[in-house]
């Protein structure tokens, strides 16, 4: 099951992307953090890495 990504919380800092294996975490438009389904691979890499613990698995 993908990561869900409380966009209330995100604050767009982009830490997930940085540590995300296969860039399934992006920073939309909308400055918050984002997460193509398709791609992410429930590693849980990004949940530790958020300062503001918007992603959870």
């Amino acid at each position: 099951m993908p990561v869900k990504v409380n966009v209330d919380v995100c604050v767009g800092c982009g830490a997930c992307t940085g540590v995300c294996p296969v860039s399934a975490l992006t920073i939309g438009d909308d400055g918050k953090a984002t997460c193509d389904e398709s791609l992410c691979i429930d590693c849980g890499a990004c949940v530790g890495t958020c300062p503001v613990e918007a992603i959870s698995q």
